[in-house]
This record gives structure tokens, C-alpha cells and sequence, in this order.
């Protein structure tokens, strides 16, 4: 299956990351993906017709949309928590679905991350930027074999 569209409203797409390890304030985080630099408030759209089916926080990911069709799962991560979509959402291709969250969040109950100041951050991030993760049957592929 070939997907297609823009997800974020930026010229630059850099630092593709697929599972290597990121250093993070000292700790290192292995994750799957591709992670794309982009302002505060910067909007992304779905990649796919589906449905939402998860929008909540999620430890390292910070607030995340899930976005599922077929056998994907496509994971929009360090969203912004004034989400606009909600859970059975049903999505367009094209469509905003949200924008890119800030780099701290406050009163987010167990949340572990922090930067060294001790302010709490959006999941595990240094700075905004959408991380972008698909995962097909449960496993994660790369996200530049389908754009």
C-alpha cells in the first residue's frame, strides 16, 4: 500500500530515525520512526482515510493520535493537548488532525519526563517536533517506504 500527502505544513523534513539510538538529556531512547522538526502549533494532517483510535499521553510519545486503517496504525506524537479529534473519529485524508505540541506540559499525573531544569517535558523530547511512527500488524516500519 503507497500512501500519500504532506503531514506537516513545513518545507524541511530531517533527522530520520529508524530505530536508532537517540541521545536524550544523557539517557538514550531506541525508537521507530522518523522525527520531524517543526514550531509549536505547526498543523499535520492524516496520511490515510481511517479512524482515530487513540488520543490521550503516552509516557515517551507525550500526547498521541493514533490514527488506524486496515492493518495500520499510523502514531502522531508530542501532539498538542488541545486535541481536536476524539476517539471514533472517523478521518479524511488530507485532513488536520492536530498540531505539534509544546516542548513542556504540566499536570500530567506519573509523567517521568523532564528536562534538566526539572521542568516537565511533552514525552521524551528536547524540543517541538512531530514524531511520526507506522506500524503494520503490530510492527513498526519505516515511514519513508509509503510517502
Amino acid at each position: 500500500m503507497v500512501l500519500y500527502g504532506h503531514f506537516l505544513d513545513i518545507i524541511e523534513l530531517v533527522l530520520i530515525l529508524a530505530n536508532v539510538q537517540v541521545l536524550l538529556l544523557g539517557a538514550s531512547s531506541s525508537h521507530s520512526g522518523i522525527d520531524i522538526p517543526a514550531p509549536q502549533g505547526t498543523k499535520f494532517i492524516a496520511v490515510a482515510d481511517g479512524e482515530i483510535t487513540f488520543r490521550e499521553f503516552l509516557g515517551a510519545g507525550g500526547y498521541t493520535i493514533t490514527l488506524s486503517f486496515d492493518n495500520f496504525k499510523v502514531s502522531y506524537c508530542h501532539c498538542d493537548p488541545n486535541f481536536i479529534v476524539n476517539v471514533g473519529d472517523k478521518i479524511k485524508q488530507g485532513q488536520v488532525i492536530g498540531f505539534v505540541g509544546p516542548r513542556y506540559v504540566y499536570g500530567i499525573s506519573g509523567n517521568q519526563y523532564h528536562d534538566q531544569d526539572g521542568k516537565p517535558t511533552n514525552g521524551a523530547t528536547t524540543g517541538p517536533h512531530l514524531h511520526l511512527g507506522i506500524r503494520i500488524d503490530g510492527k513498526y516500519v519505516n515511514p519513508l517506504n509509503y510517502f
